[in-house]
């Protein structure tokens, strides 16, 4: 055999084993069965008129099954969870968690969810209006009194769950600083929110007028009429 069969010889024969090599891996990346876990995030979807006031962990560990080729090209933030709470009842409940909640890629399906139950606190979502109270810090001028503070308008509507608000008895404004005013002054203020669950209704502010008596003329008393009269010539 001649040199030049030889070495045509050879590379037929890494050919061949080259595709060989590539056969065997196409076919076990389609045919082969593999699995994976991986941390997929958690929707929690409420009805209309409800509001989710504890939700459950925000991602849970979901366990995959499909071919090696998909499972190596997985994108993990394809996985998500949907937890529908349209049927549950109000109040804290337990919701099972299954595979067939898991959106999953094509080609993929998911075996198991970890943990297999999550607890939801669910609540009617209301709304009522609710008075303000302005929160007023620092001391006008020197000698001047500060008198009672007027609010426009005096309540605001708010929304949020029916047990949150049935305890809120007011709502505060942003701070109104006193220090150095010597009269009667306005301002618009933004009131403020205890609880991000809790919606103040848009404008969102008001307008508090502070009256401020002058110094000096806190104890002058106007005189009556009849003695302002006396001292006229007749």
């Amino acid at each position: 055999m001649n040199e030049w069969a030889r070495t045509w010889g050879l590379r037929l024969l890494a050919l061949g084993i080259a595709i060989g090599i590539w056969f065997n891996a196409s076919v076990e990346d389609r045919l082969v069965v593999s699995e994976k876990v991986v941390e997929a995030s958690v929707t929690y979807n409420s009805p209309r008129g409800f509001i989710i006031t504890s939700p459950g962990p925000q991602s849970v560990n979901v366990r995959l099954r499909g071919t090696k080729k998909a499972i190596r090209q997985l994108n993990p933030y394809l996985v998500s969870v949907q937890v529908d709470l349209s049927q549950r009842q109000i109040g804290l409940v337990n919701i099972s968690l299954e595979a067939k909640s898991v959106q999953t890629p094509d080609g993929l399906e998911a075996v198991s969810v970890e943990p297999k139950t999550v607890r939801v606190d669910l609540e009617r979502e209301v709304g009522q209006r609710v008075p303000v109270v302005p929160e007023i810090v620092g001391k006008p001028a020197s000698g001047a009194i500060r008198g009672e503070p007027e609010v426009s308008p005096s309540q605001v509507l708010v929304t949020g769950p029916e047990p949150m608000l049935a305890r809120l008895n007011s709502l505060p404004t942003r701070p109104i600083n006193l220090d150095g005013h010597t009269f009667t002054f306005e301002e618009k203020v933004e009131v403020v929110s205890p609880n991000p669950l809790i919606q103040i209704a848009p404008p969102g502010s008001v307008t508090v007028t502070v009256p401020i008596t002058p110094p000096g003329t806190a104890n002058e008393t106007p005189q009556p009429q009849q003695e302002k009269e006396k001292g006229k010539p007749t």
